[in-house]
């Protein structure tokens, strides 16, 4: 789906966050809702060789994958006018050419009790991307997160920032693969630590 296919004929656009969306969009927005979609889960199975690892040691990020069974709780922002072409031109280069993720349109359920859901663009990592590192034990994950960097910063920043964004937005919500690699990440770096 190419942006100039997601905006036509509208004057605005809901774009659903799981990753460093919820905690640093950069992009001018009308409104944001904390929310869920549902039949997807949120897995650090795609790797990132650009803001958070380098082509050496690519870092982990957040991909969707389909479950019927999951929910994946995070932020929606609501673009409007020229917000909308702006905001998809600046997704476009972050997440599409720079991350490997494809788009899709999903029913995001904003917080909160009868709230009506609203269509959102969520953005995909694929198993077909030459990007994506798929499964791994939470040590595996955290481990390689405890040491990657890129250009946007340290792959712990975003691990961090994720598991801070659900426990002070969506305390209700247990996240067990986050908050198991969150630990295992954690562990090795007071491990490094102590080595010093």
């Amino acid at each position: 789906m190419k942006p100039q296919d997601i905006i036509a004929g509208k004057s605005s656009l809901w774009i659903f966050g799981y990753g460093s969306l919820v905690w640093k969009p950069d992009f001018k927005y009308k409104r944001s809702e904390v929310g869920y979609i549902d039949g997807y889960k949120r897995r650090f199975w795609h790797g990132d060789n650009f803001h958070r690892g380098n082509d050496e040691s690519p870092g982990r990020v957040v991909t969707l994958i389909e479950d019927y069974d999951a929910t994946t709780w995070g932020v929606a922002f609501e673009v409007s006018g020229s917000q909308l072409e702006e905001s998809l031109k600046y997704l476009n280069v972050r997440e599409t050419v720079r991350g490997g993720y494809i788009t899709k349109m999903v029913d995001f359920f904003p917080h909160g009790e009868d709230r009506s859901p609203v269509q959102a663009l969520v953005y995909i990592a694929t198993a077909d991307n030459p990007l994506y590192l798929g499964p791994a034990s939470p040590e595996e994950i955290g481990a390689q997160i405890a040491v990657c960097r890129g250009k946007t910063g340290h792959n712990l920043e975003y691990l961090l920032r994720l598991a801070e964004f659900m426990r002070s937005s969506c305390p209700h919500v247990e996240d067990h693969h986050l908050f198991a690699i969150e630990t295992a990440a954690l562990t090795v770096v007071s491990y490094l630590l102590a080595a010093q």
